[in-house]
C-alpha cells in the first residue's frame, strides 16, 4: 500500500509527507480522515515554503527577537515594538531606517524582522549594501540587470545592511538609486547605517541624486535610533573583567 500511495502522490505532485501521514492517521469517519490528511499536507507545505523563503533571503546568520533587547532603541511615535514584530509596516509599504553606532544591534533587529516576514509568507532579500552594488554592477556587465531587477520587483522587503560603510563610484551609486526608486511605494526597505543623512553625499557624491534618494526613502519611513553602546565592545569588556 505504501508503494502505491507513493506512486499516486508523485503523479498528483503531492509530497511524500502525505504518504507517511496517511498511514499514521486514525479517524472515526472517512471525511474526518481525509480532512486530517489534507490539514497535515497543508501545514507541511506552509512549513516548506517558509523554509524556502528563509533560504532565499540570504541572511548571513539567523537572529531572533528573543535575543534582542529594545531598551536602548528609540522608536518614533506611533511605531511600537509590537507593530515591528508583527511586520505591519510591510502592509503599508513603509521603510525602516536604523541609525546608530556600530555594534548597537541594527543588523540583529533587521535580520529578526526579515525572518518574521519570511515566516509570514513574505519574500525577503538581505544584502550588505556593498555586495548588492557589486551584484548590480556585475549583472549589468553580463547583460542580466533587467533580470535581477525583475527579481527584486517580486520582493516584499529588501534589507540593505551597512549602508554607507563603503564609498561608491558613480555607476554603483546610480544603480543603487535605481533600486531605491523602484522600491518607492511598491515594497519596503530596511536600511542600517551609522551615517547621518547630511553625510550621505560623501558616499554617493552626486548631491542631486543623494537628495532624491533621501526624499524617496524618508517619505514613507520610520527612523529608528540605536543610541546604546556597542554590544560587542560591552560584552568584550564584561568577559575580560
Amino acid at each position: 500500500m505504501k508503494a502505491e500511495l507513493t506512486k499516486l502522490c508523485k503523479r498528483l505532485r503531492l509530497s511524500q509527507n502525505l504518504v507517511e501521514n496517511a498511514l499514521d492517521i486514525e479517524a472515526a469517519t472517512h471525511p474526518e480522515y481525509l480532512a486530517e490528511v489534507l490539514r497535515r499536507e497543508l501545514t507541511h507545505r506552509e512549513t516548506m515554503r517558509r523554509n524556502r523563503l528563509l533560504k532565499q533571503a540570504g541572511f548571513p546568520s539567523l537572529k531572533l527577537f528573543r535575543d534582542f533587547v529594545f531598551d536602548e532603541v528609540k522608536l518614533p511615535v506611533p511605531l511600537t515594538v509590537e507593530e515591528l514584530k508583527n511586520t505591519r509596516f510591510l502592509d503599508d509599504r513603509r521603510n525602516l531606517i536604523f541609525y546608530g553606532n556600530v555594534g548597537t544591534g541594527k543588523t540583529h533587529l533587521a535580520t529578526a524582522l526579515g525572518i518574521a516576514a519570511c515566516q509570514a509568507g513574505k519574500q525577503v532579500r538581505f544584502f550588505r549594501t556593498a555586495s548588492l552594488v557589486n551584484q548590480l554592477v556585475q549583472a549589468r556587465k553580463a547583460g542580466q540587470l533587467d533580470k535581477l531587477l525583475k527579481q527584486f520587483g517580486k520582493l516584499d522587503l529588501l534589507i540593505c545592511d551597512e549602508w554607507g560603510y563603503v564609498p561608491l563610484d558613480r555607476d554603483g551609486a546610480q544603480l543603487l538609486f535605481h533600486v531605491v526608486a523602484d522600491c518607492y511605494e511598491t515594497r519596503s526597505l530596511i536600511i542600517t547605517t551609522n551615517l547621518e543623512f547630511v553625510k550621505w553625499v560623501n558616499v554617493f557624491y552626486d548631491e542631486k541624486m543623494t537628495a532624491a534618494m533621501i526624499d524617496r526613502l524618508v517619505h514613507h519611513s520610520h527612523l529608528v535610533v540605536f543610541d546604546g553602546p556597542s554590544y560587542r565592545v560591552r560584552h568584550s569588556i564584561m568577559a575580560s573583567g
